[in-house]
Formats: structure tokens, sequence, C-alpha cells
């Protein structure tokens, strides 16, 4: 391309003729496609965000992996503790017993998560620790039956720290009666406060013999939680520990497994957004059309003009096709820059947003979470970068032919 026809085809969008109004088109088509590329940006940088926050909170409260016998309990744990943690890839094991409950407070009776700990191994194997508020795993100690509760039950079931509770087992004890519901006093010392609303509104922490004492499971227990070195390698290390142990006596589930419907439907979500929002993309893209035959009319004279000093048809389809390229790459650049500018401070205009109108964008009962975090994935913004420019190119294709087939003695006809 020579370097005239990148002169020609800069100048016509510079172009100050008719008051501008080429040029002031010109600029409405690279705002549309600002606009587009920045929305299609700081969308999936929110999906991107949410399945982060979701991976990590879910992770900081539970195992990377889970082994449980295929009866409901574990009787010999302390051996398959041990082969688990001599497994490639496992950095700690703990044994653990999880049961439903309901748990009351006088008149307020609620359905709860039970989980029975042991504080030291607990911590080798959760950060859930961290996220406790007035009360540590320590103070869980074998028959002080002490508990943790989520923040969001303890607000519901109206306690505070140094309360008791009453948690009840769903199986009953015989007697000569009838059957007597299977109960037992708790002291509340902390809370526990993840962030997640399914861990916040159910949970029950206790030491596990308390718990073992509770259901009646002697010394078995649920299953044994594993954390592993890659997250990503939780169903064949399940696999292969299954092999070792014997899959007649042993099953398992993962944390993809457990929260599948959560990944899948971000996913899902993820690339539906990427179809729907490329559309507004491409009609950003599309607007060039308008603008280049606008271009093309505005220009009638000086096209017949360079054709008749000796430019040919495929230069003139070059300087046009140079115009509706440099729309595109400044609109493409300008519209991923802001969208990772909004992507990166979207939750201070969220938070913004909803204190001057008193307003709530993210409920945590139904999205789990009550902030809305993005993160930029470079492969999406380079991904939307190629697909806005690709369509600005094509876009581009008719009005420059359309240019080079101008024949001159029409064009200066009436000039």
């Amino acid at each position: 391309m020579a370097a005239y026809e990148l002169l020609i085809g800069t100048r016509h969008l510079r172009s100050t003729h008719r008051r501008g109004f080429v040029s002031f088109v010109a600029l409405i088509s690279i705002m549309g496609l600002v606009l587009a590329v920045a929305t299609l940006v700081v969308v999936l940088s929110v999906m991107n965000g949410f399945e982060r926050e979701l991976r990590t909170r879910i992770l900081s409260v539970t195992s990377h992996a889970m082994l449980m016998g295929i009866h409901g309990t574990i009787d010999d744990w302390r051996e398959v503790q041990q082969v688990v943690e001599r497994e490639p890839g496992v950095i700690a094991a703990a044994p653990y017993i999880e049961a439903q409950a309901l748990i009351a407070n006088k008149k307020s009776v609620k359905g709860v998560m039970v989980r029975g700990v042991l504080p030291v191994e607990e911590t080798r194997t959760t950060t859930i620790g961290q996220h406790l508020v007035g009360g540590s795993l320590a103070q869980l100690k074998d028959g002080a039956y002490n508990v943790i509760l989520g923040a969001n039950l303890a607000k519901e079931l109206r306690v505070a720290v140094g309360d008791d509770v009453v948690i009840i087992a769903p199986e009953g004890t015989p007697t000569p009666s009838g059957v007597v519901p299977r109960m037992r006093r708790f002291h509340l010392i902390g809370t526990l406060q993840s962030g997640m609303y399914e861990y916040d509104n159910t949970m029950a922490i206790v030491h596990m013999q308390d718990a073992a004492r509770l259901y009646k499971l002697g010394d078995a227990v649920t299953g044994v939680r594993m954390t592993l070195q890659d997250p990503n390698k939780s169903t064949s290390t399940l696999i292969g520990l299954m092999r070792q142990l014997g899959p007649d006596k042993f099953n398992g589930t993962d944390w993809t497994r457990t929260h599948s419907n959560f990944f899948s439907a971000i996913r899902t979500t993820k690339s539906m957004m990427f179809i729907i929002l490329l559309m507004i993309v491409a009609v950003a893209a599309f607007n060039i059309v308008s603008t280049l035959v606008m271009i093309v009319k505005d220009k009638q004279s000086d096209i017949a003009i360079l054709r008749t000093i000796g430019v040919g048809p495929k230069n003139v389809l070059a300087v046009f096709f140079v115009q509706g390229v440099l729309i595109g790459l400044v609109g493409t650049a300008l519209g991923a820059g802001l969208g990772i500018l909004l992507s990166h401070n979207i939750q201070s205009i969220i938070s913004g947003i909803e204190h001057t109108f008193g307003v709530q964008f993210m409920d945590a009962s139904v999205y789990y979470m009550n902030e809305l975090p993005a993160y930029v994935e470079w492969p999406d913004v380079v991904r939307i970068c190629v697909v806005a420019f690709l369509l600005c190119a094509l876009a581009t294709i008719y009005p420059a032919w359309r240019a080079s087939r101008t024949a001159p003695a029409e064009a200066l006809r009436h000039d």
C-alpha cells in the first residue's frame, strides 16, 4: 500500500467539508464501536470474576475432594487417612462427620448441616478458620459441646456468642414410651462469615467426637477430606485412590461435582452473553458501512480526479479500506481500554450507585455473594478485539468496492 493511499484515507476522516458532517458521522461510528467492545469486555470480566470468586469461597470452606464409605461411614478412617496422605499430589487429609439436623432456640427452628471436625486436622485442609468471627476452631474441644454457626443462621435464630442452642438429630432413640428425638444442648462460641450464603445460612460446626456421640457413630466417620496441590486434578486423584482402596468400599466426590451446577451455569451464561453482545458489536461495526458510503458519496469528485490522474481502481479501494480499518482499530482499542478500566473499578461504581439510589444489585440469597467481582482475562480481551476488528474490516469491503467502481465522467458531469 502506497503512502498516498494512507494519507488520503486519513485526510477524508478529518474532512471539514460540509461543516464537518462526515467527520462527525465517523466519530459516531467510533463511539458506537467503543461502547459495544467495552460492554462486552466488562460483561465477560464480571462473569470471570463471579466464577473465580465463587470457586475461591467454595474452596475456603470445603475441601478439594472427599472420600466416603460406600455404606455411609468409614470405620478404619485412620488407615485410610494415611493412604490418602501418601498419594502424590495430596497436601493433607482430615476425617469429618457430616449429617443433617434441626437446630432450635426457643421458638425458632431451622434445618442445618452439622459438620464434625478435628480442629487441628481441619486447619490443614481448609481455610475455614480465617472466616470465623468471635471464636476459633481451637475452642471446639471434645466433650465441651461447643458449636460455630453460620452468621446468617445465628441471626435467624436470634442467638449471639455465649448463648445456647439445641441440635436435634433426625434419628430417634427407642424407649418404652416411643421414639424420643435425640438432642443435645450446644454452646455458641463463634460465627462463620464466609460470604457464601449456602454455608453462612446452614452450617453448624462442632467437634468430631461430639458429633459422633450425637449421631451414635462410635469411632466411625462420614469420610476423609483432602487438599490437593492442583484442585483441577481432583477427579483423577479420587479415581486413583478408590482403585487403590477398593471401589466396592469407597466412593468419592470433589468440588467440581458438588457445585457443578454453579460452574456449568456460569460457563453457559458466559458463552451466551458473548454471542448476544457480539451482535451489538456487529451492529456498531456495520454502522461503518453507512459512514463510508456517505464518505464515498461526498468524495465523488475527489475520486474522479484521482482516477483521471492515473490512480487505479485497486488504489481507490485501498484508500477507503484504510478509512474503515482505522475506524475499526481506533474503536476497538479505545473500547478494550475503556472496558478494562471499568472492569477494574466495577465494584466501586456499583457501590456508588447502590449508595446513591438506595438499591441492591447483588442479593446473597440468589447469587451466593453480595459483591460484583470482575476479573479481566486477556485471552477474552484478545478474542473480543480480533472479532470486532474482523467485523469492521468485513463491513469496509462494500463501500470501498463501490468507491473503486466510480466512473470519472459521471462524477464530474455536474462539476
